[in-house]
Formats: structure tokens, sequence, C-alpha cells
């Protein structure tokens, strides 16, 4: 196992991980988690979308256009994958 290089920005391991929790998040939510502004986030969601790990759906909320993102099968197993690695490499830690 290796650690996945498109993961180990702790801003895309933070929204990946969130993800985990919820079938998908609106766009300002994760904004506001993440502590980051939209064009950063734009930056990481669409550098995961390229790898199919997350999706990313317009639509109307409350009456305002907002954009959803979820994560995908393919981005839940590399997220699995690399935190599987994770453990791997601190479980000698003391």
């Amino acid at each position: 196992m290796a650690l996945d290089p498109n993961l180990q920005a702790p801003a895309r391991l933070t929204l990946m991980t969130t993800l985990t929790a919820v079938s998908r998040a609106e766009f300002s939510t994760l904004r506001d988690h993440l502590q980051v502004s939209d064009s950063v986030l734009s930056k990481h969601i669409g550098a995961l979308a390229k790898l199919d790990y997350v999706s990313s759906r317009k639509g109307v909320h409350r009456g305002r256009r907002t954009t959803w993102i979820a994560l995908t099968t393919t981005g839940r197993a590399a997220l699995s994958s690399h935190v599987a690695t994770l453990r791997q490499l601190i479980a000698g830690v003391d």
C-alpha cells in the first residue's frame, strides 16, 4: 500500500473525510467547514473530480442556486486505502 498523493493536502483529506459522513454536502457548507475561500475549494474539488473521487451537481436549494458535492465509490475506495496506509505508518508510533 502507498499513500495517495492526491489526498495528502490537508484540505483535500479533510474534504474527503467530511464527505464520508453525508450523502452530499453543499459547497458553502464545505467552504465554511474547511475555512478556505471559494477559489481554493473549487480548485480542490476540480482536482478530485478529475480523478472521479468526488462529483458535483448544481441545483436550487431554498430558492438559491447551489452546488452539491458527493464522494464517489472511487473516492471512497481511495480514501479507505489512504487511511489504511496511514494507520500502518502510525501503528508503531508510541
